[in-house]
């Protein structure tokens, strides 16, 4: 059982390794990024509840999506405390069941890339910005995303990829030497120097 309570930070590295499945489609999850609220600049939650984001404050155990660069859908599994806008990114993982319908919605992309990247673990499960709030659970359940732990893995941390504020927060998680893991990509808008605590 995985607990949904527990801050951002702490649930990550939990979710490395981990099962999610949506329908047809079982994805192993095998890179995560923590975002720990209004207390963590670089998170969507950083200037409290707008329209865009309110499914981020919703209970923790279900599923916040937003829009990446006006294509992509990127999903997150709210977590912590109710109304605490914490979440963890699923940023890519290892497609373990449904690999036919996973290539037909992302076609002419090597196996090991189908999940590889948050906006394209999106595009595998066919998330649309409908999916917001929906359950994320720990056995079947209609409508639910089914989420449960896998085999352990050898956990690594590092900074999160792209976050030009909260830069020095090393809550990025994803397995050791797992070629389905996304390359790390330094944010350009790092001020040196600058500390985001």
């Amino acid at each position: 059982m995985i607990d949904v309570e527990l801050s951002a930070e702490k649930l990550a590295p939990l979710l490395v390794g981990a099962l999610l499945r949506d329908g047809e489609i079982t994805v192993r999850l095998t890179e995560v990024e923590a975002y720990s609220g209004q207390d963590d600049p670089a998170s969507h939650a950083w200037r409290g509840p707008r329209p865009v984001n309110l499914a981020l404050f919703g209970d923790p155990g279900t599923l916040y999506c937003y829009r990446s660069h006006g294509l992509h859908i990127c999903g997150n599994l709210v977590c912590g405390r109710p109304g605490g806008g914490s979440a963890v990114l699923f940023r890519a993982g290892e497609v373990v069941a449904g690999i036919s319908v996973a290539r037909r919605r992302r076609p002419g992309v090597s196996d090991v890339a189908l999940a590889r990247g948050p906006g394209n673990l999106g595009r595998v499960f066919g998330w649309t910005l409908a999916d917001n709030r929906r359950p994320i659970v720990a056995e079947a359940a209609p409508d639910a995303l089914v989420l449960v732990p896998g085999e352990p893995v050898e956990v690594v941390s590092g900074p999160r990829v792209g976050v030009s504020v909260g830069h020095q927060r090393p809550w990025r998680f994803w397995a050791a030497g797992d070629l389905t893991v996304s390359a790390y990509r330094r944010s350009p808008r790092i001020v040196a120097g600058r500390l985001d605590w």
